[in-house]
């Protein structure tokens, strides 16, 4: 048993940066995902990692499989889609999740055009799939700078960002900081994307950040407690699909993220708001 599940880790160096790129990609994306969930955005998400690719793929275009380009690309890209669609909604009768959905799927068309056309097969799946097992130390560190500068923006911004989540219309009431915090929300968003994309491939990227949160949303109420149990789920998913890959000779991105998705399932059954816990009679006495 020891040596199953520590060996991996102990023996091999990319198998030891796959789970340090992996957990610190649970501990800041997790959150982001429970506050998309909590703003009913959740396939805003899905979309928004499929609006980077273009961005990713004229960085490697320019200067192939470089971390640098690729992710600068995919951040402004990602940008420009988040604000274009939401520019096209506010001054248009199309409603912000139709504009989204046309953005993201001419961005999804465009760079697989893009990476087709200058790579190969290889490079498109890397590209769309990533590859966790290959992070170098180049990763890493952006994967922990896009943490750090997560972290910083929740420690200064909680509160407001949870009054814009949870209470849009009081937020605007006592303060004009709505519209600021919701850019810097979506900045989050992609940042978290691009992050995700070194490891998980701009198609698998979302769903370590969704799968947790919304796994979380069985098991309690509170955001901060919302926030740790998705981190936690989302670092056991990944430790998880880490040794599923390993041992099962399994693509490590996939894994993970089936591994998010059966604890999603479990949670779906077994969470303190899942399936039977609201078929069991309640004990508590209803007052008035």
């Amino acid at each position: 048993m020891y040596d199953s599940l520590l060996g991996p880790f102990l023996q091999y160096g990319f198998m030891q940066r796959a789970l340090l790129g992996s957990v610190v990609l649970s501990v800041s994306c997790a959150p982001v995902g429970v506050f998309l969930m909590l703003r009913r955005m959740s396939l805003t998400g899905d979309a928004m990692s499929h609006a980077i690719l273009p961005g990713a793929a004229l960085g490697f275009l320019l200067f192939g499989l470089d971390i640098l380009p690729m992710t600068i690309g995919g951040l402004v890209v990602g940008l420009v889609v988040a604000l274009g669609s939401g520019l096209v909604s506010r001054f248009t009768v199309q409603r912000e999740d139709a504009s989204m959905a046309a953005f993201y799927l001419i961005s999804l068309a465009a760079g697989v055009l893009l990476v087709s056309w200058r790579g190969s097969s290889v490079d498109l799946m890397h590209v769309l799939f990533g590859s966790v097992l290959a992070l170098n130390d180049q990763a890493l560190g952006l994967i922990v700078s896009i943490a750090a500068i997560t972290f910083l923006a929740f420690g200064l911004c909680w509160r407001a960002l949870v009054a814009e989540c949870l209470d849009l219309l009081f937020l605007r009431s006592v303060s004009r900081i709505g519209g600021p915090v919701h850019f810097l929300f979506l900045v989050l968003v992609v940042l978290n994307l691009v992050g995700g994309f070194q490891a998980l491939g701009t198609l698998l990227s979302v769903g370590l950040m969704m799968l947790p949160a919304v796994a979380a949303r069985f098991w309690s109420n509170d955001v901060r407690t919302l926030c740790l149990i998705a981190i936690a789920i989302a670092v056991v998913s990944s430790l998880g699909g880490l040794l599923l890959s390993y041992h099962a000779s399994m693509p490590s991105g996939p894994a993970i993220i089936m591994a998010a998705g059966g604890a999603y399932i479990l949670s779906t059954i077994f969470g303190r708001r899942g399936v039977l816990a609201s078929a069991l009679p309640s004990r508590r006495h209803r007052s008035a």
